[in-house]
């Protein structure tokens, strides 16, 4: 059965009792989503203060998700994901009572998913990067398939039931289902019982971890390719995220339990399109998969600024939701494979503010034009820069991240060694130097192979590099680099990874004699000579 590998992973009970979980929990979220949008347009019909609630919601997603996957990275994981998860909880309580009251203003809602936004901001990098933890790098494909699958059944699932309980017991009832669905998450996370990593060095800063990530990122150039193409979907769909519950009610004459019908749809077509996946990708690359998802919801969006029926809106969106799900599964894969083990959570959380800071630009933006150009015209000119940004985003490939092994190399390689003792890791900038042996008939070939570590070195955390060839002696050539100090060379030996240890091998091979290149350390002093 095409089907059947993504659904093995299940098999791992902690991965499965998580999936589970993160299911009640995403289908109380769209419930949210529902009740707050609805509410909202009953509040007030301005196009902008709905863009406004959205942007809300996704903004903190954009600010806090760096921060927040650094301290995913150097803190207890499990503890800092059960932290964000009571957030969560006691903010969606709140938030019910008020509602329950009729004392909720569009301010109050604004604000109340500005915090669910950063109680998400919180726990988002840390759930990423605790997938290949619980399944193992080769199953990670599979996993974040069925991660992909269990948010857009929840997006089929949670708009249903948020219309039915939104007009059956109103706002405030389907606010406290949405707390009651936190729970299931904290049950799973307080039983797991993560395997200890203990490090040979100590933890990294705060803001060191933050500035590591952020060099890793820079120089991790697949991995900037799928922020690219994030880019190039993400503002320009986030249209018909921002602007379908005025769709529902002003063009199609719906009300709430139709509006949660349109997203259900868009939502099963989600699903439809994760059960695809396995026979599109054996069919398509990563690339031509983008490419056509990019067009299919650019003319989603324009089919929706026309005179439609709702019955065909709804199969429209279905559409929507296949070509939606392949996008979002295909970078978040991409991204997830571009990304060391070390990094993971800070490398996501790149990502993921990436995609959020483009889901709250596009919905401030596209609520805007709506405000005075009408429904239909803002939806129209978001499809056509859509299909503009797809054709422009095309040349960036990604489907090289398939063949990265960004696990740690197995045995790491050497440390270095040195004639004294580094005190306490406090003296200032280390530079390293690595000198090469080259047949002059191989100096081509080799400058090739050496540029390519380049991106290691940095990546690992060096600051700065270049490689220098001696004009007396053509054969000889030398490798600097530097790094801020002699814990983060330290840290650049553990960080070495299976691929980078593939590309390093790659180097060696140029060299000729029976010995290793030679490699020098030289350290600064921190005020001056002792």
């Amino acid at each position: 059965m095409v089907f059947a590998a993504p659904w093995n992973v299940l098999g791992v009970r902690g991965f499965r009792a998580l999936w589970l979980a993160t299911v009640v929990s995403n289908i109380g979220t769209t419930m949210h989503d529902v009740a707050a949008a609805w509410l909202m347009t009953s509040l007030s019909r301005d196009p902008l203060q709905l863009a406004l609630l959205q942007a809300a919601g996704s903004l903190p997603l954009c600010l806090f998700l760096l921060p927040s996957g650094a301290l995913a990275d150097i803190l207890d994981r499990r503890r800092y994901l059960v932290f964000a998860q009571l957030w969560m909880l006691a903010v969606a309580v709140l938030l019910g009572a008020v509602a329950l009251r009729g004392l909720v203003t569009p301010a109050i809602l604004m604000v109340a998913n500005f915090l669910l936004g950063l109680g998400a901001a919180m726990a988002a990098p840390a759930l990423q990067s605790m997938v290949p933890d619980l399944v193992g790098r080769e199953a990670t494909a599979d996993a974040s398939a069925l991660n992909s699958l269990g948010m857009n059944l929840s997006r089929a699932i949670g708009p249903a039931l948020g219309g039915l309980a939104l007009t059956a017991m109103g706002p405030g009832v389907v606010f406290l289902l949405n707390a009651a669905s936190v729970t299931g998450m904290l049950v799973v996370l307080l039983a797991h019982r993560p395997a200890q990593q203990g490090g040979r060095l100590p933890p990294e800063s705060f803001g060191g971890a933050l500035l590591a990530g952020l060099r890793y990122v820079r120089a991790a150039p697949l991995l900037q390719h799928t922020l690219l193409h994030v880019l190039a979907f993400f503002p320009f769909a986030s249209a018909a995220w921002a602007l379908l519950p005025l769709v529902a009610r002003e063009r199609l004459g719906l009300d709430a339990g139709g509006y949660g019908g349109l997203l259900a749809c868009m939502g099963g077509g989600a699903v439809v399109g994760a059960l695809l996946l396995p026979r599109l990708r054996s069919r398509f690359t990563a690339d031509g998969l983008l490419g056509r998802a990019g067009i299919v919801f650019a003319l989603v969006l324009v089919t929706l600024a026309l005179p439609v029926r709702p019955l065909f809106a709804a199969c429209v969106l279905g559409l929507g939701g296949v070509a939606w799900i392949v996008s979002i599964t295909v970078l978040a894969g991409s991204a997830q494979r571009a990304s060391a083990t070390w990094v993971k959570s800070r490398a996501m959380a790149v990502y993921l503010a990436a995609f959020f800071g483009a889901m709250t630009l596009g919905s401030i933006v596209w609520g805007s034009l709506a405000r005075y150009l009408g429904i239909g015209s803002t939806l129209v000119i978001a499809g056509l820069a859509l299909l503009l940004a797809t054709l422009a985003a095309g040349r960036l490939l990604i489907h090289g991240t398939q063949a990265l092994d960004l696990s740690p190399a197995q045995p790491h390689l050497h440390q270095p060694e040195t004639g004294a003792e580094i005190p306490a890791h406090t003296r200032g900038r280390v530079l390293v130097t690595i000198e090469y042996r080259i047949a002059l008939t191989d100096r081509a070939a080799f400058r090739q192979a050496i540029h390519a570590m380049r991106h290691v070195r940095m990546r690992g955390g060096a600051i700065n590099w270049a490689v220098y060839e001696d004009t007396r002696d053509p054969g000889r050539h030398l490798e600097v680099f530097a790094l801020e100090s002699w814990l983060d060379h330290l840290r650049q030996h553990e960080h070495f990874s299976a691929n980078d240890h593939a590309l390093h091998a790659r180097v060696l091979a140029f060299h000729q004699g029976n010995n290793r290149p030679v490699v020098t350390h030289l350290v600064s002093y921190q005020g001056g000579m002792p």
